[in-house]
């Protein structure tokens, strides 16, 4: 498989000399849900033979909201669900959306290979390093568990506006956005991946394709999860419900204007029908097929808005996410 930003890089250059008149659907968001997005792009514009064009942009999750509220996307990738705050910004900007789930994602705890000591970590040990009394004070592996290296941590983590930041914090700090300051932090997972690739002190989380996409670079640590058992992310582990607390949806929010506009009408359809092979081909886990089946009959019966109702969950498994019916 190329690597990540050899295929973005490809996009740009193969569908850059579109004719001008090229019908364009416009996508921006999460860096996580990129890879699935980019990948049935990529196939779709392939298969319409340059007569649409589809962007796909990286600004985070957060970042993406902002301007799927203003008006400015047709689609947004989501690696948390809308929040209150950008449900009332799309509210008064008159924007209706649907909510679309595309695969699950092992939220990934990654360190550099070379790292010998760490073989698996805790919520609790997770938490002494990232939450925001760590800042300035918990500076070396000892200082979190004394049978560690007298070492500097090199941390590494999501930036702001990511909605696997927006995670992370809520799962294992137990709030949202509540972090130490002092990291390097990035929405583009690809930095991320350097970084922690060329410091054996490093430690760090993204969204586990990035993780899968560097098996060289990188070693993936298990979790150990609330039955007390570590738990390394996998496909098998998701779906068995054993990989928690970092076990999350990730999804596309459809303007329902723009579902009006044919080129977005089928490029929705063509994702649903092949998200699952494009999201198992990048290492994310697909949905049950009847989850996508789902996914467009509540498109043609107009169910819009979120079946989170403004809160982002942590441990939801895929079949507690496919009871519920959406509310805007």
């Amino acid at each position: 498989m190329k690597t990540l930003i050899a295929k973005t890089l490809a996009l740009s250059f193969t569908f850059a000399g579109l004719a001008a008149q090229a019908q364009v659907v416009k996508i921006d968001g999460s860096s996580t849900v990129f890879p699935i997005t980019e990948g049935v792009a990529e196939d779709f514009q392939k298969a319409k033979k340059g007569a649409v064009k589809v962007t796909v942009g990286i600004s985070g999750t957060g970042g993406g909201f902002k301007k799927f509220c203003r008006g400015e996307t047709d689609i947004s990738n989501a690696s948390r669900p809308i929040l209150a705050k950008e449900m009332a910004d799309c509210k008064a900007a008159g924007i209706e959306y649907y909510e679309l789930p595309v695969a699950f994602d092992a939220l990934t705890v990654v360190i550099n290979p070379r790292n010998s000591f760490l073989k698996q970590m805790t919520v609790a040990e997770l938490k002494a390093i990232y939450e925001p009394a760590a800042q300035g004070k918990i500076t070396r592996w000892n200082q979190v568990n004394p049978a560690w290296p007298d070492a500097p941590i090199k941390l590494f983590g999501a930036g702001a506006d990511s909605g696997t930041f927006d995670y992370f914090t809520e799962a294992i700090v137990g709030k949202a956005k509540s972090s130490r300051g002092d990291f390097t932090a990035s929405e583009d997972d690809n930095v991320l991946v350097q970084g922690i690739s060329s410091d054996v002190n490093a430690i760090g989380y993204f969204g586990y394709a990035y993780y899968a996409e560097n098996q060289n670079k990188l070693k993936a640590l298990p979790i150990v999860n609330p039955k007390g058992q570590a738990v390394a992310p996998s496909e098998a582990s998701v779906l068995a419900g054993t990989y928690e607390p970092l076990s999350r949806p990730i999804m596309i929010y459809v303007n329902a204007k723009s579902m009006a506009k044919p080129e977005v009408k089928e490029f929705v359809e063509y994702m649903m029908k092949n998200a699952a092979k494009i999201a198992k081909e990048v290492k994310y886990v697909p949905l049950p097929a009847k989850a996508y089946s789902l996914a467009l009959e509540h498109v043609a019966k107009g169910k819009k808005g979120t079946v989170f109702g403004g809160k982002n969950e942590v441990g939801l498994t895929i079949d507690e996410l496919l009871s519920r019916e959406a509310a805007l």
